[in-house]
């Protein structure tokens, strides 16, 4: 029987890999998002600040912010997903991930649903992966603010997945 590894490297593994996933995305940066890991769980997060508002009236987040905030979370999500076996597994050549070599889903089309107005404060989400092949992938990403229940935007979206031999 295999010893299990130290749970140090494992996390190191794990938070190297989302990090690399990250990098190569520069508008998750200029957006304020970041990712907690919990597991194989991701939860996007967008730090308010006062770019983000689209309405000033109201006020209100943009809707283009609110549509790249999921759509963001939907394909890290979904590079996540598809490198998590390989990942715990330790079949992912770590070094060449930090140098970019991660090939990312492309999105085919991508339908958001505005359910109410996103609120001057932090916004929060989380993807599903509703199928993932060899070739497509349709991922459910779901917004809130304050009340996870209380959703402020869904979307769906469709994507094509990279080549399986050209991801690490």
């Amino acid at each position: 029987m295999k010893k299990p590894e130290p749970v140090g490297a494992v996390k190191h593994r794990r938070d190297t890999v989302l990090s690399a996933i990250v990098s190569q995305i520069p508008y998750i940066r200029f957006l304020g998002v970041s990712f907690d890991r919990h597991g194989d769980e991701l939860t996007a997060t967008m730090a308010y600040h006062p770019d983000l508002i689209g309405n000033p009236m109201l006020p209100a987040l943009h809707g283009g912010a609110t549509a790249s905030f999921l759509e963001i979370t939907a394909i890290v999500g979904l590079t996540w997903a598809s490198l998590w076996e390989d990942m715990e597994a330790g079949n992912i050549d770590v070094g060449t991930v930090q140098q970019g070599a991660l090939l990312l889903p492309k999105t085919i089309d991508f339908t958001v649903d505005y359910l109410r107005a996103g609120l001057p404060r932090d916004a929060y989400a989380r993807a599903v992966l509703n199928r993932s092949g060899r070739r497509y992938a349709s991922v459910h990403v779901e917004g809130w603010q304050d009340n996870r229940q209380r959703l402020f935007a869904q979307a769906t979206g469709h994507f094509l997945m990279p080549p399986r031999d050209a991801k690490h």
